[in-house]
């Protein structure tokens, strides 16, 4: 890459075309973090008495109901503390909700059975119709987009939100923090910020073969506006309001329920795990791990160079990469040659299809100025 630069503090890179650099070589990630995110975060220290007031108006609206609140669990990190904080700390009765899109590891649903069996909660499993998840996938696939995860977290959210709003369940608690997520993918790296149903309707109408008749999608501005501003739907982030640091919690969950850590981040997906470590690195010339790692360096939970070392190889070796490949590609109907001429074919961006990105990066704008978002947004 031509006037390749790398962040002085961070392990960010001129892979985001977008990236911007001050004097002393500092990228913009770092510059926001320190400025828009750790002034109000303070690592999480000194927020108990928020999180627990805000744990009493959960508990006295939960009054008379089976459950106070309701969270998306995917047996991955983030997810599970949120459950064990929500349960432990608050003192509340959260229902659990998974999303079977059908691409879970032996771990990951290990790792659901175990916090659900720890905690003693109850479980709802919403099963993702195969047919219409493949059909949906091949879509994205053939749009030649980085968005590959789109299809599954549009299952994810929706289907967590659709169910929240028909048993009249007000609070979502959700695992996004900023201990493990303060540096936010930008959208060249196929982190597309919300679900937009003008994208998805133009990507499946030009690749589908079958209607998604009973795939959940719930439009970013429905559930920002009219589930949370007209029917009262409040999302909560309480892993912002304790110490949250990586391996600490790792051993916690460890010992408490047997609980097993991933190699890295989002591994609990058999498909992200794929498409994190092989197919956005060698078809886009991108590396996810960098955002991922580059927040873990920022709150002090590794080094620069401990990240640096890592990013230098894959997480998987070479033999299993070519496995999961061959597995991924039967699994969704490809044959060998069909998905490697889609590997090797042009590379395009959301920006080839119609979508309300420009309406989303108002709405962002304005969150940004509310302070109800500090995060980057490019």
């Amino acid at each position: 890459m031509n006037n390749y630069q790398i962040c002085s503090k961070t392990i960010m890179d001129t892979s985001d075309p977008n990236i911007i650099f001050n004097e002393f070589g500092e990228s913009d990630y770092y510059v926001n973090f320190h400025k828009n995110i750790l002034p109000q975060w303070n690592f999480g220290k000194d927020k108990l008495d928020e999180l627990m007031n805000y744990a009493h108006v959960v508990k006295r609206d939960g009054e008379g109901k089976d459950f106070d609140c309701i969270i998306g669990l995917s047996g991955g990190l983030d997810s599970s503390f949120c459950a064990y904080v929500t349960t432990k700390i608050m003192g509340l009765r959260p229902l659990i909700y998974h999303v079977d899109a059908g691409w879970n590891t032996e771990q990951a649903v290990s790792n659901i059975e175990k916090i659900v069996d720890g905690l003693q909660l109850d479980l709802v499993t919403d099963v993702i119709n195969w047919k219409e998840m493949k059909d949906f996938q091949r879509s994205f696939f053939k749009a030649q987009i980085a968005e590959q995860d789109g299809p599954q977290d549009i299952a994810f959210f929706s289907s967590l939100y659709k169910f929240a709003r028909k048993n009249g369940i007000k609070y979502v608690f959700t695992g996004g923090n900023y201990s493990t997520e303060c540096c936010r993918e930008p959208d060249e790296w196929g982190a597309y910020p919300g679900i937009d149903n003008v994208l998805i309707n133009d990507i499946q109408n030009k690749y589908g073969t079958i209607k998604l008749s009973s795939f959940p999608i719930v439009d970013i501005f429905k559930y920002k506006i009219y589930y949370q501003k007209v029917l009262g739907m409040k999302v909560f982030h309480p892993l912002n309001y304790v110490p949250f640091d990586k391996k600490d919690v790792e051993d916690l969950l460890s010992e408490k329920f047997g609980w097993q850590p991933f190699k890295h981040k989002h591994h609990e997906s058999r498909f992200t795990r794929f498409i994190e470590d092989y197919w956005l690195p060698r078809k886009f010339g991108f590396d996810k791990r960098r955002a991922h790692l580059s927040s873990l360096i920022l709150t002090g939970q590794i080094t620069r160079g401990e990240a640096l070392e890592r990013i230098s190889k894959p997480e998987l070796d070479e033999q299993t990469l070519m496995n999961e490949k061959k597995y991924i590609s039967d699994k969704l109907g490809f044959s060998e040659d069909e998905f490697e001429t889609i590997f090797k074919s042009e590379n395009k961006t959301y920006k080839d299809y119609r979508s309300k990105r420009k309406l989303i990066g108002l709405g962002i704008i304005v969150m940004r100025y509310l302070g109800l978002e500090k995060r980057l947004f490019r």
